[in-house]
């Protein structure tokens, strides 16, 4: 069946509602686009995805609960670092029209911010999906003063929310380490660590110490751990990033309470510090400085240096969420120029886009091979697709044998660049290749779905 003509059956109706979405995000993925007459294929399939994202019963919840549940199985026995942030769909320049949407970071253009966390293997670097996400706009009226609401009236209590969605939905993981940016400095969060979690975040209030002296300045006669060489993520697509050689510092804190802090709170909690300060940036570049705390120790580790080296290489892994953000929006899919109008639709086509852009984000990954299970990124009709459409691609010498282990991503992939146009010569398959094949393999599967519907079978 060809991915143009998979929309015309209507099967919006007939199939369960998380088996339409799985064939939608499918769809969204293999197209790299939200524009819904491209991603159902023709004006019928533009109608059936609107019936979808419009059903009374989809909701941002019910997608995201799938996306979770898929995720948290392939953290089960890993490392995972969870990193979290926000971000803002703005439709300025683009807000006619819009429906039931509240102002957007400026206060007067309409839009809506997801707050959304991605699961990360901390040893391989790999994304292995979304754990979960929060939709919303902002109320038009005014609020009451930030400093006198409790803490689970603020919007940043999603912070605190998401730790404690990681630490129930990936309590199978062998450590798990949850992180944020600046805006995860929260003195609260740091008190009511969920079980099983460790925190780092990027300290942005100089606060106060037990001893009356300043956070920023505890380091100034500690001794230097070391220096080492950072990765600085890109700035933005087409920039390479660059190699940053830092100092690193690491001690205990005892931080006090902020006067605004909630009642039920302690008066003080005692972290891990380390200060990392970059040595002779490049020139016409800004030299980094990351301040950092956390709960995982340092001192007093066999090799407390390494024990630090570690906490910022975890930390450094906070720019996939970025970068999944940015194939969600006007690097990749381009949510904020969505002609959907309608607040309940929006959001529900928002949590497919966060869905996707990690999906995509997982196929570029693992062109180049990985011993990762393939049910990390595909559904299980896709992969039985797979299964029935690889052993025809393969030739008769050795280079043109998929030389991976049935059911790994690597095998996979090698299967989604043949079908992408890939002769298993010359230079590894690019994106474009890895993109084509993928669409050819997804309409295989939501072929496969739709005839299993049909007939009333449960795919294995």
């Amino acid at each position: 069946m060809a991915a143009e003509e998979q929309f015309h059956i209507g099967y919006f109706g007939d199939l369960r509602r998380e088996q339409a979405g799985a064939i939608l995000l499918e769809r969204v993925v293999a197209t790299g686009s939200l524009v819904l007459r491209k991603v159902g294929g023709d004006r019928a399939g533009e109608l059936s995805a609107h019936r979808f994202l419009g059903s009374p019963h989809v909701t941002p919840e019910e997608i995201l609960d799938t996306a979770g549940r898929r995720t948290a199985a392939a953290c089960a026995g890993r490392r995972i670092v969870a990193a979290q942030d926000t971000t803002e769909i703005n439709f300025k320049g683009r807000h006619l029209r819009r429906e039931g949407l509240g102002p957007a970071g400026d206060g007067e253009t309409p839009g809506f911010f997801c707050h959304a966390m991605v699961a990360i293997d901390a040893d391989d670097e790999a994304l292995l999906g979304v754990v979960d996400a929060r939709i919303w706009t902002r109320s038009p009226g005014p609020v009451a003063a930030r400093r006198s609401r409790d803490i689970e009236d603020k919007e940043s209590f999603r912070w605190l929310e998401a730790s404690m969605t990681a630490s129930d939905l990936l309590s199978t993981a062998a450590q798990l380490i949850v992180l944020g940016d600046r805006e995860f400095d929260i003195y609260s969060q740091f008190v009511r660590i969920p079980p099983g979690v460790h925190l780092i975040a990027r300290a942005a209030h100089n606060r106060r110490l037990a001893d009356d002296e300043r956070l920023f300045d505890a380091p100034s006669d500690w001794r230097d751990f070391g220096t080492m060489d950072v990765r600085v993520p890109p700035a933005r697509p087409g920039d390479p990033g660059r190699i940053a050689h830092v100092r690193v510092r690491a001690g205990r804190v005892c931080i006090v309470k902020p006067r605004h802090g909630a009642k039920t709170d302690p008066k003080t909690v005692t972290l891990t510090y380390l200060e990392v300060s970059e040595i002779k940036p490049p020139k016409g570049k800004t030299a980094i400085t990351w301040r950092l705390l956390t709960t995982l120790p340092v001192a007093g580790e066999p090799d407390e240096f390494a024990a630090a080296q570690e906490i910022v290489r975890l930390y450094r892994l906070r720019w996939r969420i970025e970068q999944v953000f940015r194939a969600m929006k006007s690097d990749g899919l381009r949510l904020e120029e969505t002609q959907v109008t309608q607040a309940a639709r929006l959001f529900n086509l928002a949590a497919i886009a966060l869905v996707a852009a990690a999906r995509t984000i997982q196929l570029v990954d693992a062109r180049d091979g990985s011993r990762r299970p393939a049910s990390d990124v595909a559904d299980q009709a896709v992969i039985a697709a797979a299964e029935a459409i690889g052993p025809t691609l393969e030739g008769k010498t050795a280079r043109q044998k998929n030389p991976h282990e049935r059911g790994s991503l690597a095998w996979l992939c090698w299967i989604i660049a043949r079908l992408g146009g890939w002769n298993c010569y010359y230079k590894p398959p690019g994106p474009k290749t890895i993109r084509a094949g993928w669409n050819e393999l997804a309409a295989m599967a939501a072929g496969y779905a739709v005839a299993m519907a049909q007939q009333d079978v449960r795919i294995p």
